[in-house]
């Protein structure tokens, strides 16, 4: 189906579904150079996102760039260093850390 079509099944304007597909929020185009037909699986898609924004009160933009946190190693890394910084994210332990404590809890027994 057209984009005018799917928008009213939607129940929003074809230019918020063109919004959607610029911030990457609908499945590729099948065929290059074609225009985007709408069918199950785009439709399920947006039906999803919008859930989605709603559960968690997120904009479709803010959606999307979490989507790419997901799926992109530097960004992820950069998320995870600012959430180091301002602890909301606890430092993992390494092995040697907890046997360097437990040592020295072993000498402060005796």
């Amino acid at each position: 189906m057209r984009i005018t079509e799917a928008a009213a099944r939607l129940g929003m304007s074809p230019r918020m579904l063109r919004y959607r597909e610029a911030l990457g929020l609908l499945p590729p185009v099948r065929e290059r150079g074609s225009h985007r037909r709408f069918g199950p699986d785009e439709l399920a898609a947006v039906t999803q996102a919008v859930d989605l924004e709603r559960r968690f009160d997120v904009s479709p933009a803010e959606l999307a760039f979490a989507l790419r946190a997901l799926t992109d190693p530097t960004v992820a890394q950069a998320i995870r260093d600012l959430g180091l910084k301002i602890g909301r994210i606890q430092a993992p332990r390494r092995a040697l850390d907890f046997e360097k404590e437990k040592a020295l809890r072993l000498l402060r027994g005796r």
